[in-house]
């Protein structure tokens, strides 16, 4: 058997050579089906893979209890105004009554368009100063380059003490130690006590632009009576997260007032919501890139089955001769069966190749890993199989059903 087969491969390769032109058409229709599917998985795959990587860099299992919007539109149209900002005795009611096991900070975001100055160095006016506590970095997933994190009796005390961004760092001090300097924030005075490691942007936003100082000494230069504080709890672990968060919410509401029949005047904004919307939007993407190539491996299929039905026609008196002289109907399905196989195997390969060099060529302009996505490589293998069977099936058993001797009389 494995002789015939081996007889069939040669047979069926000299075949394809002797329509180039023919085969190729139809191995480039079958490759850019497979390169459009394996591209785009590979690339939607690659981009899953960096935004669960940068969203769990700040902190996978933390939420933030904030302030709701000023306005809000529920279903229906129906609008709602903002609730009142969540003040500083509010925070630290919630933090004294919060006793599950997690980690838990207080901040606010005291200007958003600041600039530094360091001797004749100046940043542009898009840094961010945040008030927070000792606490703030840990639960935001921030590490130190050099220096120190704040101490308990420095944002106890107020002192005029900050941590800095990379990007601070390198436009202040390009060539010298940061920890241990004073910069000047809207003119008053802070002695830098430690850098961060660079974090980069996501969705537009870099932490790296970011300068904290203690939450006290924020209230005392940026404060005023619309400021609300924003509450950080990060979770002792991903399985307690939900718990944290039900529990969160309870002593919130009893905090805040609000009512059994109210709804919460505060939110819970999740450090993976945005992300898990992401990747939906994402998983959307790829179904639809899915049908595009499934599509696309249709219509290759029906063209391999025309170039196969034109082949048989082409080679009646072939397949006569070759039944007149003994060979069985199941050996010439065979033959027509490889063909459709190689030709789509041959297709399936190059769209592979390409698919997977597309997808994680978007993947570098992304800033994502790079991905080889091992189980769409067998994804499209197995439909380049599928595809060859069915499309080669029909004139595989038209070619085996043809009778020798009217085979032989055809001109």
């Amino acid at each position: 058997m494995s002789g015939f087969i081996k007889q069939n491969t040669i047979i069926s390769l000299k075949a394809i050579k002797g329509q180039k032109l023919r085969s190729s058409l139809t191995v480039l229709i079958i490759a850019f089906g497979i390169m459009a599917l394996v591209g785009i998985l590979t690339a939607t795959d690659a981009l899953k893979a960096s935004i669960s990587d940068q969203f769990s860099s700040m902190g996978a299992n933390s939420f933030t209890i904030e302030q709701l919007p000023n306005t809000r539109i529920r279903r229906g149209g129906e609008r709602i105004e903002g609730s009142r900002p969540i003040s500083i005795k509010e925070a630290n009611q919630f933090v004294s009554r919060f006793d599950h096991p997690s980690v838990l900070s207080v901040s606010f975001r005291a200007n958003s368009s600041a600039i530094a100055k360091r001797k004749k160095y100046e940043t542009n006016p898009n840094i961010q100063v945040i008030g927070s506590d000792e606490n703030y970095i840990a639960v935001k997933g921030y590490d130190l380059e050099t220096g120190r994190n704040f101490t308990h009796t420095e944002v106890q005390q107020g002192r005029h003490v900050c941590l800095i961004g990379s990007e601070i760092k390198k436009k202040l001090f390009p060539n010298s130690q940061a920890t241990g300097n004073e910069i000047k924030i809207e003119n008053v005075k802070y002695e830098v006590v430690g850098v961060l490691k660079e974090k980069g942007s996501s969705m537009g936003f870099s932490g790296d632009r970011n300068i904290f100082i203690p939450l006290k000494t924020a209230r005392m230069y940026f404060a005023s009576g619309y400021t609300s504080f924003d509450i950080h709890v990060m979770s002792s672990s991903p399985v307690e997260m939900e718990v944290a968060v039900q529990e969160a919410m309870g002593i919130m509401r009893i905090i805040r007032k609000d009512g059994l029949r109210n709804p919460e005047s505060f939110r819970i904004r999740r450090s993976d919501s945005l992300s898990q919307r992401l990747i939906e939007n994402i998983q959307v993407v790829t179904i639809v890139a899915s049908i595009i190539g499934i599509i696309t491996l249709f219509g290759a299929a029906i063209g391999l089955m025309n170039i196969m039905l034109v082949s048989v026609t082409e080679r009646t008196r072939e397949i006569g001769t070759r039944k007149a002289l003994g060979a069985k109907s199941s050996i010439i399905m065979q033959q027509f069966l490889i063909e459709a196989l190689v030709i789509c195997l041959v297709g399936g390969f190059v769209g592979i190749l390409f698919g997977v060099g597309a997808g994680n060529a978007v993947t570098v302009l992304t800033e994502a890993p790079f991905v080889i996505p091992w189980t769409w490589i067998s994804l499209g293998i197995s439909l380049c199989l599928f595809t060859g069977v069915v499309a080669g099936f029909y004139p595989a058993k038209k070619a085996s059903s043809l009778d020798p001797i009217d085979a032989l009389r055809h001109e």
